[in-house]
């Protein structure tokens, strides 16, 4: 896969008398077949799309698989109050909602210590702290809701094979069912996932490490109700989090170091089962294995600049972080109606979308907010995967001041909801009703 950058300049374009004239965002945007073409069609790109729905820009989704391989392995998520809203100001949230599973509280607690911090709705005077959710629910009420906005094309299965940054529009190579084709638009927006190929052929670095750690994920039906209670519980290998979803199930996050991961998952059913009760405790009686259990590797990514010259990225393209707290997809999302909104100020005032100082509006908007968030679990992480005395000293009077300091509390917990920064006016619609 071959990528050229060019140099950033105006659009222009010469007259009959050989004289150079400026072209305005409306005449160079009618020569395009899009205003804006995305790369990855999963949720991030999706919610991206449909917040487009009502901007009168032509888009297009570019996406390769036809199969996700997040639905395939039954993957599932915290979406946060904030993601919540997004897509309620989306209009995708009708749909999706009836099939996740509310918190209704959160519990935080170190290994077999007896403190426990409750997080409760009241607290941020709610009536949910946030939802558990399939990806095949999301994805696909994203996907059903794109059929209702006439202005984006989704083009499935298609790959970008290769990509022109030019002055004045970004040209994509695409093979689609075996067929070449091409295609034009004033920005080009990366949420092709960790490993994107469009950041890493336009030359943008990113800063990160892999973790000592992986995950083992799974789903449990347990015998007792488990009453939207979400368990987040630090061990000295790493943090263990348990997810309510509906129908009684729940998803485990079990995060290990990399060769204790690799034993576990090697476990037949009866020795899981047996190891993962002294783990998940005996609050919901007997614990039944549904279906299969996958490892996932453990890493911190973060791209040293979001944008460049008709070039934006957004979720996993843009940064990655450790599953602690669940902000990962979260943070896509909100990137996605950061920059839709970004955009849609910029097409009203006629502007080219694809210019830096468009783009550095989204840059500056979401870099630092992602760069704490990012920073927040990885010192959470290596503040409890660990048992030396001082920190073990340190962190049980931290969750004892998280339980008894109603103000640090609430702190806390909007920086887990979403609830802190900058809101997408999206989202404040929905927090304002």
């Amino acid at each position: 896969m071959v990528f050229d950058s060019y140099s950033t300049f105006p659009a222009l374009k010469q007259n009959y008398s050989g004289q150079t004239v400026h072209q305005t965002a409306s005449e160079q945007s009618k020569k395009l077949d899009y205003d804006v073409a995305i790369v990855g069609g999963g949720i991030v790109g999706l919610t991206f799309a449909c917040a487009l729905k009502e901007s009168g820009l032509r888009i297009a989704v570019i996406e390769a698989k036809t199969d996700s391989a997040a639905v395939s392995r039954g993957q599932a998520y915290h979406i946060n109050l904030m993601s919540s809203h997004i897509f309620e100001g989306i209009g995708a949230w009708a749909q999706m909602q009836h099939q996740v599973n509310p918190i209704q509280q959160i519990r935080l607690s170190d290994a077999d210590h007896p403190t426990i911090v409750q997080f409760l709705p009241e607290d941020l005077k709610t009536t949910v702290l946030g939802y558990v959710a399939d990806h095949a629910v999301v994805l696909e009420a994203l996907r059903d809701f794109l059929h209702h906005c006439s202005n984006v094309t989704y083009l499935c299965p298609a790959e970008v094979v290769q990509a022109h940054y030019n002055t004045d529009q970004v040209e994509l190579e695409l093979v689609q069912k075996g067929e070449n084709r091409c295609l034009s638009a004033q920005l080009l927006v990366a949420a092709d996932g960790a490993r994107s190929p469009i950041r890493q052929h336009a030359g943008i670095r990113a800063e990160g490490w892999q973790y000592w750690q992986s995950c083992v994920v799974a789903f449990i039906q347990p015998e007792k109700p488990h009453h939207n209670i979400a368990y987040e519980r630090f061990w000295e290998g790493g943090p263990f989090a348990i997810l309510p979803l509906p129908n009684n199930l729940c998803r485990i996050v079990w995060t290990a170091p990399k060769e204790e991961a690799k034993e576990i998952l090697a476990l037949n059913d009866q020795d899981f089962l047996a190891r993962l009760k002294q783990r998940y405790g005996d609050q919901m009686g007997e614990l039944t294995l549904m279906g299969q259990r996958y490892l996932f590797p453990v890493h911190l990514m973060h791209s040293r600049s979001y944008t460049l010259h008709r070039l934006a990225l957004i979720g996993d393209a843009a940064h990655c972080c450790h599953p602690v707290g669940g902000q990962g997809v979260n943070l896509g999302i909100r990137d996605a109606a950061a920059l839709a909104q970004v955009l849609q100020v910029a097409a009203q005032k006629g502007q080219d979308l694809g210019l830096l100082p468009v783009l550095r509006q989204y840059d500056r908007w979401r870099f630092l907010e992602n760069l704490t968030i990012l920073g927040f679990t990885d010192v959470l992480d290596r503040l409890f995967s660990n048992n030396l005395f001082p920190l073990v000293i340190l962190r049980r009077a931290g969750l004892w001041v998280l339980q008894s300091v109603q103000p640090i509390k609430v702190i806390a917990l909007k920086l887990m909801t979403g609830l802190l920064g900058r809101s997408p006016e999206l989202a404040k619609n929905q927090q304002n009703r």
